[in-house]
């Protein structure tokens, strides 16, 4: 049920915001060096790596670690990186993955391959075994404000409730938070 109810809003998602895409990308291409989309690995469902794109917001030299271990994020924006960053519109290439069934709507964020410290507490939990999602309970929750343990506690949480209504009471809070721009450091 899950899976079709995935598939079936990917496709009325990407009808909506298929003209915003080709925008996005139009000025990505225009503003900075490199290509369109930036393809990062993740750990997906029982620790499998997945390549999941993303409109790209960084300069292309930027290392390959999550955004709160760089020393200063903002330098390594692109200039209208930060504006993509937190409208989220940089995450709406991952409807791709959706469609592919590597990511579902709702599940927990997709570590980066080189978060051993986040891969390795979710497995230990658990967590491992969920899709991840393009939003979860920990993303309406905190988002990039979060220390692991607390992500990981909050996925544990959506691991033991997950249902239809759950998820739907998770994709209205992401509405809001993208709205309202809540829970985005950088």
């Amino acid at each position: 049920m899950k899976r079709l109810f995935d598939i079936v809003l990917c496709f009325i998602v990407l009808v909506l915001v298929l003209f915003p895409m080709v925008v996005v990308s139009l000025l990505v291409k225009l503003t900075s060096k490199g290509s369109v989309l930036y393809w990062s690995d993740r750990v997906g469902k029982d620790n499998h790596i997945f390549s999941m794109p993303k409109f790209r917001s960084m300069k292309i030299d930027t290392p390959a670690v999550a955004t709160h271990l760089l020393a200063d994020p903002i330098s390594v924006l692109t200039p209208i990186g930060d504006f993509l960053r937190k409208s989220s519109l940089d995450e709406l290439p991952q409807l791709w993955c959706i469609l592919k069934g590597e990511m579902s709507f709702v599940g927990p964020r997709p570590a980066l391959f080189n978060q051993d410290d986040l891969i390795a507490l979710r497995t230990e939990k658990g967590v491992h075994k969920l899709l991840p999602g393009l939003t979860g309970w920990a993303q309406v929750n905190g988002r990039d404000e979060l220390p692991i343990p607390q992500k990981v506690d909050l996925d544990v949480v959506y691991l033991k409730r997950q249902s239809f209504f759950f998820d739907m009471y998770i994709l209205w809070l992401t509405f809001i938070k993208v709205i309202r721009r809540d829970g985005v450091s950088h």
